[in-house]
């Protein structure tokens, strides 16, 4: 195979998805493979939520003080419920026990469970169903009991 034919194949794969092409031609086989390189990735435009929570007489910063929070402890996207028709797994005003599951972050088509590290009641749920999270990422605030 001559230098002006590897030129020829991989000016071919340029054009293409083609990651990995093995050519094999008068007993000498080559292999050409490429890493594809991702320049940018498009997420849908989430709009901001409102999450409505009791009121009580205790300032916020005090009240925000006492509150356990909840994080995502991967990068992934959320999930409130186990699948898309069943119910959520925790409504703001919810009790919950320690080691109870919040919800679903899945990352790399894996589901990992996000279970709650106290008994409380939720107080706030700080992210949509089917946003995308990042590591330390806010997702609950557990008033403890």
């Amino acid at each position: 195979m001559e230098l002006e034919d590897l030129k020829a194949l991989i000016e071919l794969l340029k054009d293409t998805d083609i990651t990995e092409l093995q050519v094999e031609k008068e007993g000498t086989r080559v292999k050409i493979k490429r890493e594809k390189i991702l320049t940018s990735i498009e997420m849908p435009l989430q709009k901001p939520s409102v999450i409505h929570t009791k009121t009580t007489d205790i300032p916020e910063e005090e009240e925000t003080q006492r509150l356990i929070t909840i994080t995502s402890p991967i990068v992934g996207t959320f999930y409130r419920a186990p699948s898309p028709d069943a119910n959520p797994f925790v409504e703001i005003g919810s009790k919950v026990s320690k080691g109870q599951v919040l919800c679903i972050v899945e990352a790399m088509k894996l589901m990992n469970e996000i279970e709650s590290e106290t008994d409380g009641i939720i107080v706030k749920i700080l992210v949509e169903n089917g946003q995308p999270v990042e590591y330390g990422e806010p997702l609950f605030l557990i008033e403890p009991l």
